[in-house]
């Protein structure tokens, strides 16, 4: 069973998505918060797998809520920011801070579901084409170059196809390669980034002006 703890300031939201979540199968709300400043101390009582954060809030927003989460707890839950608008420039901030993808307002049920098993499995929910534009005004300069150990050129190429929001399977066929042989890519290229998911390596590419946007 996977387990959602959720944050917003919003009383109908909270209401809405706690329905949703409610009714599919294998998920369970087991906590609700109205700021980022319960985050922490409700995560760390309640355990979630995922924690559905809006990302603008009155007190401390998700950027900032989604940071202390990852800085504070010893294993942090999966963070999956919410948003009205697709361009929202805290969204960026947010998937920068450590937020597993992002998630419209909007999406329809059945979306919001799977959203919240993409990311308590270790996938990343990523909407490429709003990564880019956000990445676009918030890409700093940069020599082109990655943090940590460089990476191998089938590395940069996986990376590169990460960024376009390719699945494993989908990499795999685009490089003609087994499933299990990108598995072992990707899990190489977030160890030298030294990042915790795909979404962080993304970002992180697009940080460093190793992708453009």
């Amino acid at each position: 069973m996977i387990t959602v703890l959720i944050v917003d300031d919003d009383d109908l939201i909270r209401a809405g998505l706690s329905a949703v979540l409610g009714a599919a199968d294998g998920i369970t709300v087991i906590g609700e918060a109205t700021d980022g400043d319960q985050a922490v101390p409700q995560a760390a009582a309640l355990h979630p797998d995922v924690v559905l954060m809006d990302v603008r809030m009155p007190r401390i927003d998700g950027i900032q809520a989604t940071r202390l989460l990852l800085e504070r707890l010893d294993d942090p839950p999966r963070v999956l920011v919410l948003t009205t608008f697709e361009n929202d420039e805290y969204v960026y901030e947010a998937l920068a801070a450590g937020a597993s993808g992002f998630l419209l307002k909007r999406a329809r049920p059945e979306r919001i579901a799977e959203a919240v098993r993409l990311v308590a499995r270790g996938d990343s929910l990523l909407f490429p084409e709003a990564v880019r534009r956000l990445a676009a005004t918030h890409q700093r300069p940069a020599a082109g170059r990655l943090p940590g150990a460089p990476l191998t050129e089938r590395e940069a190429e996986v990376l590169a196809l990460m960024a376009e929001g390719l699945s494993n399977a989908e990499i795999a066929g685009r490089l003609v390669l087994g499933v299990e042989t990108i598995k072992s890519h990707v899990g190489n290229v977030l160890a030298k980034l030294g990042v915790r998911d795909r979404t962080q390596a993304v970002v992180t590419a697009y940080r460093s002006g190793f992708i453009s946007p």
